[in-house]
């Protein structure tokens, strides 16, 4: 099974973060996405709801804002509840593993502060790893 989303387009206003009684942090914000039309047409976009926990929602709350172009890489969840009336009311959004801020600054510069590389313990920094044979389990 396979359940991933890549999204690219801006923000429709600035990302919203509260903590959970847990004090976990989360981020919400929505991105406007420009849906592919026929020539002559007038555009159209989908308006899709984001979501990211924990360090990447501090990174989108304390950095993203209305109008930024932004790349977003996840999956897509739908939960469900019910409302003051009674009413079964179920929402779709894109839980986010990965943030990319692609607009620059007006200088011309790339922003800083990536999510993407301060959250994968994994990434080639380019440095040699300094291991023992001795240390490995095979």
């Amino acid at each position: 099974m396979l359940n991933r989303v890549i999204l690219i387009g801006r923000l429709t206003k600035d990302p919203e973060m509260r903590y959970t009684p847990a004090g976990v942090a989360v981020t919400q914000f929505t991105l406007a996405c420009d849906r592919p039309v026929s020539q002559g047409k007038e555009k159209e976009a989908d308006f899709i709801n984001i979501v990211a926990w924990r360090q990447l929602a501090e990174t989108c709350a304390n950095h993203l804002k209305k109008g930024r172009l932004t790349a977003v890489e996840g999956r897509i969840q739908v939960r469900n509840y019910e409302n003051n009336e009674g009413k079964r009311v179920y929402v779709t959004e894109v839980i986010a593993d990965n943030v990319k801020f692609l607009d620059t600054n007006k200088d011309g510069s790339q922003r800083a502060d990536r999510p993407d590389t301060a959250r994968d313990p994994f990434q080639d920094d380019g440095k040699p790893i300094d291991i023992s044979p001795d240390d490995l389990p095979f």
